[in-house]
This record gives structure tokens, C-alpha cells and sequence, in this order.
């Protein structure tokens, strides 16, 4: 009887002192654990779809460079991008295809004051199968030949807004409208066209050279719309406001630029009717 409370002496002291020893092991890891990982690091941009393959070069970039950040892309229309903003999406950065959006937020105090600013500009282009033969110019659109043309969404879509603004000054709206297929993102009209299920389509400069089976037949002159800028800032409700500042002025930077010029963009302050 004694040696069998004895060997239940012994057996709770080794449980105890294994529990210890996890505890202390534990409590080494968590000292020594690298604090680099922290949430505070990450964030959330909303872009203009237009931006994707720039962007992801430059996000893959900036977290290289910087080990214990993580951007995160959410990609869509410009508009439906603002909306989801206004509704109190968890957003760190904005990059619209357009002033009008950004407008609105400001409008609305939903941006970071001193924060927003123009970063690249772009052009705006007609495109055609690469197999077709039919459209040479802007004009041609009202040609019987051509049945269906595919154009981005002008109430949420920056693109789409650009096209009708060309379209009504060159005197094609009417013509063009009865033809019209509507797309909710420029990837998914540049789409439309590389499949054959459009004629033609209207997107920017950017978008139709990602594409092999879609050429650029003519480019609107720039006095046809507004200026192509897209602005980006910080939204005040952000939680992570010195990551999405130090990541707002790598785009800004003369690196991002030049990657920015590689994918076609063009300089912001270029842009015709910008002081």
C-alpha cells in the first residue's frame, strides 16, 4: 500500500513538471516569436480593373521589399468600387479610372484630407478582332456591317462614361446606342471582342494591348472626353493608416511610375484639360 501512494507521489510530480516545462517552452516561443506579421500591416485597395496587371507587379514588389507588409487588391468598376465605400467596405486605399467617383467620397468626407492625388493618365481606343478588317475609324461604327458594340456601363464605369462622352461629340451616339452591349468592367468588353461576340468595343489604351486576339483601330481624340486621371487617396475609415500611406507614396514614387508607363499609362499631369 505504501509503495503503490508512493508511485502516485511520483507520477503526479512528473505530470507537473511536464506541464511546466511546456509552459516555459511556450513562453520562449512567444518572447522570441518575430513580430513582423502583425495585422497592422495589411491592407485593402479597391482599384479601377483597368489597373490589375500594373498593380499586382507593384503590390508583388512593395511586399518584397517589405517583408511584414500585405496588400490586398479588390478589383472592380469604379463606381460599384465607390458604392461599396460608401456602404462601409473595409478600404485602406482608393484608385478610381475617373475624378467623379472620387468626387463623391470626398464629397461625402470619406477621404483622408491631403491624402488624395492624381497618379497616371490613359487614352482611350476603339478595338476590333484582330482578324477584322471592317473598322479603320470611329466613323465606321455606323457602317451596316457592323451589328454589335461593346461598351462599358457609363453609370458605373468610368470607360463606359469616356465612350459616350466620344461617341455623342463625334456625332455617333444615336447610330452606335441601337448596337450597344453593355459590360460591367473594360476586361470584360475587351472579352466581348476577343470571342467575336462584338464588332468592335471601346476601352482604354491599357486594356487592348494585354490582348492577342484584339487590335487597336483608332484612338479618340482626347478634346472627344474628359480627361482620363485616376486619382487615389485614403479612406479616413481606415485602421492601418501609416501602412496605407507608406504604400499610397510607393505609387506615387518614380519606380512605380515607370512600371506604371511600361503597362502604357501615361503621365498624370499630361492629360489634356489638366492644369
Amino acid at each position: 500500500m505504501v509503495l503503490e501512494m508512493g508511485d502516485s507521489v511520483i507520477s503526479r510530480q512528473r505530470i507537473v513538471g511536464a506541464v511546466l516545462s511546456l509552459l516555459f517552452l511556450g513562453a520562449i516561443l512567444c518572447a522570441t516569436a518575430p513580430a513582423g506579421g502583425q495585422q497592422a500591416a495589411s491592407i485593402t485597395v479597391s482599384a479601377a480593373m483597368s489597373l490589375k496587371d500594373a498593380l499586382d507587379e507593384l503590390g508583388h514588389t512593395y511586399e518584397q521589399r517589405h517583408p511584414d507588409a500585405k496588400v490586398i487588391f479588390n478589383y472592380g468598376s469604379s463606381g460599384t468600387l465607390q458604392h461599396q465605400i460608401e456602404q462601409g467596405a473595409p478600404v485602406d486605399i482608393f484608385l478610381s479610372a475617373a475624378e467623379k467617383q472620387m468626387d463623391a467620397l470626398e464629397s461625402a468626407g470619406l477621404l483622408m484630407a491631403g491624402t488624395r492625388q492624381d497618379l497616371v493618365g490613359n487614352q482611350l481606343v476603339l478595338v476590333v478582332p484582330t482578324s477584322s478588317n471592317i473598322l479603320k475609324d470611329f466613323s465606321d461604327l455606323a457602317r451596316p456591317e457592323v451589328k454589335i458594340v461593346a461598351l462599358g456601363e457609363p453609370g458605373t464605369m468610368p470607360a463606359g462614361m469616356y465612350a459616350r462622352q466620344a461617341l455623342e461629340h463625334l456625332g455617333l451616339l444615336a447610330a452606335v446606342e441601337k448596337k450597344a452591349v453593355y459590360a460591367k468592367d473594360v476586361r470584360a468588353v475587351l472579352t466581348y471582342v476577343e470571342t467575336g461576340n462584338a464588332d468592335a468595343g471601346i476601352v482604354y489604351q491599357t486594356d487592348a494591348r494585354t490582348s492577342s486576339k484584339a487590335r487597336i483601330a483608332a484612338t479618340a481624340p482626347a478634346a472627344t472626353h474628359d480627361p482620363i486621371a485616376y486619382p487615389a487617396a485614403v479612406i479616413r475609415t481606415t485602421k492601418n493608416m501609416t501602412a496605407a500611406r507608406a504604400f499610397l507614396d510607393f505609387l506615387a514614387s518614380a519606380n512605380a511610375r515607370a512600371v506604371f508607363e511600361r503597362y502604357g499609362f501615361t503621365p498624370a499631369e499630361k492629360q489634356a484639360g489638366k492644369k
